[in-house]
């Protein structure tokens, strides 16, 4: 191993390092699907249910959460414009994002015990940037690992429809808001495609972290399903500290 080689891998272990799992009281619930999934919408949801059982819960979304994460979104956000962004860079401003939400908000919050649902983690960089985009996924998931400081969720929700119905929801809500869809909302068919089945590819390797929920029924019903999922790793945390 050369100076070099072994200077990058002291400056990457130095960084895990500074993270303790044992240290984390809370959980880190993320929420992953396709556009028009109904992903923030849930993620409200989840968090008031949860509050009303008396816990702390902060609530973020990727990117942003961070003022330099909310200023990554606009730029990956924007469309138009003369210069394209090739999915490195795209990759790795997500990255950029993340780990700046990781070291500000999320692990402080972990650690004084509060509950944090985030809309979109790290599944959402290798469905969109490794299974969309082609980006290779076992450097996604080194990137990654740098980035959020060796966590991971303790439970995902993969809110599962098909492309054409979840964007025909996206049209519904665009139209009551407004607002016209964004760089990656703009992407054809076959990319939101292969997104899903990204998704899907992902749950199916970490089944005991996914939870995939059908979310082309009434808001209720899947609600109803998430929050039997998450009830059960909430009261397993609180028998451990109990």
């Amino acid at each position: 191993m050369t100076k070099a080689q072994r200077k990058k891998k002291d400056f990457v272990g130095a960084s895990l390092a500074k993270t303790s799992l044992k240290t984390l009281r809370g959980k880190l619930i993320t929420f992953e699907g396709i556009e028009g999934s109904g992903k923030s919408t849930h993620a409200r949801l989840l968090a008031r249910e949860i509050r009303a059982k008396g816990h702390e819960v902060i609530e973020v979304r990727e990117p942003g959460g961070t003022r330099l994460g909310e200023a990554i979104r606009l730029l990956l956000s924007r469309k138009g414009d003369a210069e394209t962004m090739c999915a490195q860079a795209e990759l790795l401003l997500f990255m950029a994002s993340r780990a700046q939400l990781v070291q500000t908000v999320i692990l402080p919050a972990l650690r004084r015990g509060a509950h944090v649902i985030c809309d979109r983690f790290s599944d959402s960089t290798a469905a969109y940037q490794g299974y969309a985009r082609g980006c290779n996924l076992k450097l996604i998931a080194k990137i990654n690992t740098f980035a959020v400081q060796g966590i991971s969720a303790d439970m995902t929700i993969l809110l599962d429809i098909d492309p054409g119905a979840g964007f025909k929801r996206l049209q519904s809500r665009n139209r009551r808001q407004g607002t016209e869809k964004d760089r990656i909302e703009s992407e054809g068919m076959a990319f939101h495609k292969r997104v899903r089945s990204g998704y899907l590819a992902l749950a199916k390797k970490m089944p005991r972290r996914f939870s995939v929920v059908n979310a082309d029924r009434p808001v209720k019903k899947v609600h109803a399903d998430i929050w039997k999922a998450v009830r059960n790793v909430l009261e397993r945390r609180s028998q451990q500290y109990a």
